[in-house]
């Protein structure tokens, strides 16, 4: 097992400089969701639980858009490998027109019929209302950060992550302080509540996007060529649709899966405390398993690359080594955060959200303690799946894996856990953490078998497509 650390000089250099940026850009990104939980749970218990409610879809679509990024970034690291920037751009063109007819249609559906879209996931008239309210604004958000994730994801696939984390940074940033002036009414602006978080998010993305486009029209290091990225071509549309469409279509359903997780907990007795608690906990979450997915990031760019510059013999080990670091980093983390559960989060965090019932804080202590245990198996299963398999142009078969146990195990026994049988939140959140056990065996059994290697580039010649 030693040897596989044994790699060549500047190897660890690379890891840190590939893995910190997309950690802090993770970081960053779900660093806006908890100040929003924060800034609107200090209203009480049905704000939080609208917004929750609203983000419900708000999720779905985020997915999509990583879905779009993910699946971009196997082909382009692997051109990257190629040294093809030509290839990149036409990539790049049909990722932006993919991800912005979905935040289009987004968009509309949120803006246009947000109450009657709030209804399909939850059944509290007050809850809904505000859902709606919040939906109505933030939906055309993300018509802005369609763009702009692509063109993240574009220079991240590429080796280049620091250019997201400056634009993120900025984003984060005006975020923040347009929440304070929107949500409670500071510096002369009316104090509009959870509209106000919209409000703000709205602005902050549509900032982001402007300091993308500039930055894309100025850069000299990867010059943007409109005619391949507004004709990509034909060719490269059915390569990006055979090895791309899967990975968002992945992402898109494992989106639509996990939303209804919250669904079925907004039709369970209790769902206010339920909502507000699953709200805390999974922000919390997400800021926690931050490293998790700068690894799988990281290992899907190092992959692709080693791929790419003809080094296939040299990819097994490479993997095999990047899914023992996520191994440990999972478990050192989850120790390490069971820790700040207790010691920080419980009695320092909890008591800024004035109207959080002791119901919801019990409940909320509970499912961070399963996730924090789960750390270890989720940070390999995860590496493993989106990092190496996906990476090296195995996206059918990282699809079925990721799929299938949440489908066909979690989602099931969540259902009759919580609708059926009714024994409580317990047993729900288990039945949700379950898929990642089987998860972790079956892409175990993928990963030896060492079928999940594959180049996935072609050769484009200049003019050869219009």
């Amino acid at each position: 097992m030693f040897k596989l650390f044994r790699r060549e000089p500047g190897f660890y250099p690379k890891l840190l400089s590939l893995a910190l940026p997309i950690l802090l850009q993770n970081l960053i990104t779900n660093s806006l969701g908890l100040v929003d939980t924060f800034m609107v749970g200090t209203m009480g218990e049905a704000p939080l639980a609208g917004v929750t409610l609203a983000n419900i879809p708000v999720f779905v679509v985020q997915l999509m858009m990583f879905g779009i990024q993910s699946g971009s970034s196997v082909l382009i690291s692997q051109y990257r490998g190629k040294g093809d920037l030509r290839a990149i751009n036409r990539v790049m063109g049909i990722g932006m027109y993919a991800a912005g007819a979905i935040g289009l249609a987004f968009a509309l559906v949120m803006g246009f019929l947000p109450t009657q879209f709030m209804s399909l996931f939850g059944n509290d008239a007050q809850v809904i209302a505000t859902a709606a309210r919040y939906a109505r604004i933030v939906g055309w958000s993300y018509f802005f950060d369609s763009f702009t994730q692509v063109y993240i994801g574009v220079h991240r696939a590429m080796g280049n992550p620091n250019r997201g984390l400056v634009i993120l940074g900025a984003s984060m940033a005006a975020n923040t302080f347009l929440n304070w002036v929107f949500i409670f009414g500071n510096l002369g602006a009316p104090r509009l509540a959870e509209q106000g978080a919209a409000l703000a998010t709205l602005l902050a993305r549509a900032l982001s996007c402007a300091i993308a486009a500039v930055w894309a029209v100025r850069d000299k290091r990867f010059k943007l060529d409109p005619a391949l990225l507004f004709r990509p071509g034909g060719e490269m549309a059915r390569r990006f649709v055979r090895f791309s469409t899967p990975v968002m279509c992945n992402e898109t359903f494992w989106g639509l899966g996990t939303s209804l997780f919250p669904t079925i907990m907004g039709h369970m007795e209790g769902s206010k405390e339920i909502l507000a608690a699953y709200a805390i906990a999974g922000n919390i979450t997400n800021l926690c398993t931050v490293g998790v997915f700068a690894i799988s990031g990281t290992a899907a760019i190092l992959i692709g690359q080693e791929i790419g510059s003809g080094h296939a013999d040299q990819v097994w080990s490479l993997g095999a080594l990047l899914n023992l670091l996520a191994f440990l980093f999972g478990g050192a983390a989850g120790l390490l955060f069971l820790g700040a559960l207790h010691l920080l989060i419980v009695p320092f965090l909890y008591p800024v959200f004035h109207d959080m019932s002791a119901a919801a804080q019990d409940i909320c202590t509970m499912m961070l303690t399963v996730v924090f245990v789960m750390m270890p198996l989720r940070s390999f299963e995860c590496t493993n799946i989106v990092g190496v398999l996906r990476g090296g142009g195995d996206v059918r078969m990282a699809t079925l894996i990721d799929l299938t146990p949440l489908w066909a195990v979690a989602l099931p026994l969540a259902a009759l856990s919580g609708l059926v049988f009714k024994i409580g939140i317990f047993w729900v959140y288990l039945s949700m953490m379950s898929e990642n056990v089987v998860k972790a065996v079956l892409s175990t059994r993928r990963f030896l078998s060492g079928k999940w290697i594959n180049d996935v580039t072609i050769s484009v010649r200049p003019g050869a497509e219009t």
